[in-house]
């Protein structure tokens, strides 16, 4: 990457392939990574959502970080730190740095539904680990709104320089702008790309070039260069399975398009549970369809 600010650009939630028995299948995850980079992504996040953060021990986490670097490069490498507490996201933050990656991304506290003094709090205290820190706004899981106003205030403050906004509302890349013209904003949820990428937006951090990625790069690129003729088709090719970044089940269902295109994604964590017969066959049939269009 020749950009200094390894958050823009297609940077992938990477979906972390698991055995059968449950346990981190690392080699399949450093070659995952590395094929991602090859297709055209401009990096990866470990350790977030799809990367069912919350349900590895530390020793995974860390190591899965420490397989991503050593797979892809730490500039490509921009780590989840979400934790209950702020001095745990320090801490996440501060084993990303000795990894080597350039930066992290970081949710509000959620042990509870924080208040904006805990959330200033929270972010300062990680980005005392030196590491420019994106933001991550999602107020359907966290029931904590990152708001244009609050990421002004940490904005300025410099406790973050970029947001993965994932509230849906693409109304709010006019206000993020007006408020934090240098704030970069990042597309947060695969169902609103077009519209975010329209408004402005430096980068995506995207769920579906697991298994996709050449078709997704693509779009991403067509987007932001106004490219509306290979967008739109790409757009609306795409969307039966980019509008599952909405649902509870989106890693399952990352996962299955995964097997289906030729990647294993393998099983999930509980809690999270498997598809139902409708789902596995709704998301089936659309990477199905993706596939017969020549998209991957």
């Amino acid at each position: 990457m020749t950009d200094q600010r390894p958050w823009r650009g297609v940077l992938v939630a990477t979906a972390l392939p698991l055995r059968d028995d449950l346990s981190v299948d690392h080699d399949a995850y450093a070659e995952h990574c590395s094929w991602l980079v090859r297709h055209g992504c401009d990096g990866v996040v470990p350790n977030g959502s799809l990367g069912e953060y919350q349900v590895l021990t530390p020793e995974e986490r860390t190591r899965v970080v420490e397989t991503a670097v050593a797979a892809v490069g730490g500039d490509r490498v921009v780590p989840g730190v979400a934790a209950y507490g702020s001095a745990e996201a320090r801490r996440w933050a501060e084993q990303a740095r000795e990894a080597g990656c350039g930066a992290v991304m970081l949710l509000p506290p959620n042990a509870y539904r924080a208040d904006e003094r805990s959330v200033l709090a929270h972010y300062a205290e990680a980005a005392r680990a030196g590491l420019p820190v994106v933001a991550y706004n999602n107020p359907v899981d966290t029931k904590v709104d990152l708001v244009p106003e609050l990421l002004a205030r940490l904005h300025g403050e410099g406790h973050v320089q970029a947001v993965k906004e994932f509230s849906g509302d693409v109304r709010r890349a006019y206000r993020i702008a007006e408020l934090a013209p240098e704030l970069d904003l990042l597309i947060g949820a695969d169902d609103v790309l077009l519209e975010l990428a329209l408004a402005g937006a430096k980068g995506w951090v995207a769920g579906y070039p697991n298994a996709l990625p050449a078709a997704c790069a693509e779009l991403y690129r067509a987007a932001v260069a106004g490219d509306l003729a290979t967008a739109l088709q790409l757009y609306r090719q795409l969307h039966a399975l980019l509008r599952w970044d909405s649902q509870t089940e989106f890693v399952q269902a990352i996962k299955l398009s995964m097997d289906v295109a030729g990647r294993r994604g393998g099983p999930v964590r509980p809690p999270r549970m498997p598809l139902l017969p409708e789902q596995e066959a709704a998301v089936r049939a659309a990477t199905e369809k993706a596939l017969a269009a020549g998209l991957s």
